[in-house]
């Protein structure tokens, strides 16, 4: 870490408070995150994973900590097999579909690649070895129809992530139909072959993997069998990573150090869901506030706090970004000036130290927008390098960098006719024909653009 920066401070879900973060290696960080099962578009509860897991890699990174950022692929699961039977569509043709989705929802979000994306049916021999040592240790066991369960009470420290007890999950549970497992706790880590479903050749027969033994052999295969960070949504404490440290730590792993799990997000008090339909998905988001306002939007929020969607707070965070955007329109590109910003530049890093509190670093952000905005009124000179402060702090969060130009015009196919009819606004205003001039601007006002007059000249951006 940079002796210039405050110390990173981190949630840690399995110690249920803030801890010093100290990664295994120093300078260097391992970083695996829980990703989409690809069986349909993203919705804002995924977008906040991603956003939330790609501003943590970006802060690591801002630190001077070298950060390999995996987040794995499920493309294999009971969901995606029921979706692909009732399209009459091949499952690997569905799952490619939904990864290029998917990816495309990243890149509009501002998201960065992470270093590896390990998609499960490339890793099914790892999962493979993982249960063969977890029956060898006696922690898993083979049924008498080639289903394999891993026993849950053969791991004593079962319940650490989520703090249930056994006592407590023993309440409700049951064996459904067609499971032969022994006991209502235990969970399946491979399932005998059904027709018509997809099957690789095992030790135990013809199967496949259960969900969570996925995500302990990928994570540990990519990072080894002791890393930093383990993330996540909070849907998936338990039992998703509650397994996964049984399974883990039941075949000799040390696992993960630290547990980050962001929040949900939540439509009228209810989370966001599909299963519950009240989801919404990136791409509808989009084309009606743009990636980067739902990335502000995200951020806005504590990751570890509920998130509550509603059309008004969207639009409130596009009119919050075009704030920080009008304070660098028309600003030379500058870097910024080190003394001149470093009360700035000092809240913002202690804001993220303090367990990547993005909302309190925003407000630095505003808080430097007025202070740029000030200047600019006064004339100074200082107005262009603040503004490069501004893009500075901005993009360890991944925001602001953009052209204002091209951000408050937006994405279009032709803005020739813009500009045409801006000249002819012009030229009308020189002859002094105010009311021809009226009219362009009231028929660019009747196709969402709007016209800002100023010193320099006119400029336009959309409504």
């Amino acid at each position: 870490m940079a002796s210039n920066l405050p110390h990173l401070v981190i949630h840690d879900s399995l110690q249920r408070q803030k801890v010093a973060f100290v990664p295994l290696q120093p300078g260097k960080v391992s970083l695996y995150v829980c990703g989409m099962t690809v069986y349909d578009y993203c919705h804002l509860g995924h977008a906040r994973a991603m956003v939330t897991f790609d501003a943590w890699a970006r802060i690591l990174r801002h630190w001077g900590l070298q950060t390999h950022y995996v987040r794995n692929i499920t493309d294999i699961d009971d969901k995606i097999i029921r979706r692909a039977a009732e399209r009459g569509e091949d499952i690997g043709a569905l799952t490619e579909r939904f990864i290029v989705a998917m990816h495309e929802d990243e890149q509009a979000l501002g998201c960065l690649p992470p270093n590896e994306e390990p998609r499960a049916t490339q890793h099914i021999a790892g999962m493979q070895r993982l249960i063969s040592t977890l029956i060898e240790h006696g922690h898993a066991y083979v049924a008498d129809n080639g289903d394999v369960y891993y026993a849950v009470r053969s791991f004593p420290a079962y319940g650490c992530l989520s703090g249930r007890s056994l006592d407590e999950l023993q309440v409700g549970a049951r064996i459904e139909p067609g499971e032969r497992k022994r006991d209502p706790l235990d969970f399946a880590l491979w399932k005998a072959a059904k027709l018509g479903e997809p099957a690789w050749s095992s030790p135990w027969g013809e199967g496949r993997p259960g969900w969570h033994i996925e995500c302990s052999a990928m994570s540990t295969e990519a990072l080894g069998c002791a890393f930093d960070i383990h993330g996540g949504g909070l849907d998936l404490q338990f039992p998703h990573h509650e397994n996964e440290i049984a399974q883990s730590q039941g075949a000799g792993c040390a696992f993960a150090r630290y547990w980050l799990h962001n929040g949900h997000v939540r439509v009228r008090d209810e989370k966001m869901s599909k299963s519950l339909g009240n989801f919404v998905t990136v791409r509808d988001l989009i084309p009606l506030y743009g990636g980067e306002s739902l990335r502000l939007f995200i951020l806005s929020s504590h990751y570890r706090s509920p998130l509550q969607y509603s059309d008004e707070a969207l639009a409130a965070a596009q009119s919050s970004l075009a704030r920080l955007y009008t304070a660098l329109r028309g600003l030379e590109r500058q870097t910024s000036v080190p003394e001149l910003g470093t009360d700035w530049k000092e809240r913002f890093l202690v804001a993220l130290a303090d367990d990547a509190n993005s909302p309190e670093a925003i407000a630095v952000l505003f808080d430097l927008a007025r202070e740029i905005n000030r200047l600019r009124e006064q004339g100074s000179e200082l107005a262009a390098p603040l503004g490069g402060l501004l893009r500075e702090l901005g993009a360890v969060l991944g925001l602001l960098q953009q052209d204002p130009d091209q951000f408050f015009q937006g994405e279009t196919e032709d803005t020739g006719w813009i500009d045409e009819k801006l000249a002819a606004r012009q030229a009308a205003r020189a002859r002094r024909d105010f009311a021809a001039a009226d009219l362009i601007r009231a028929e660019l006002e009747a196709a969402g653009i709007l016209i800002e007059d100023g010193p320099a000249g006119s400029t336009w951006r959309r409504r």
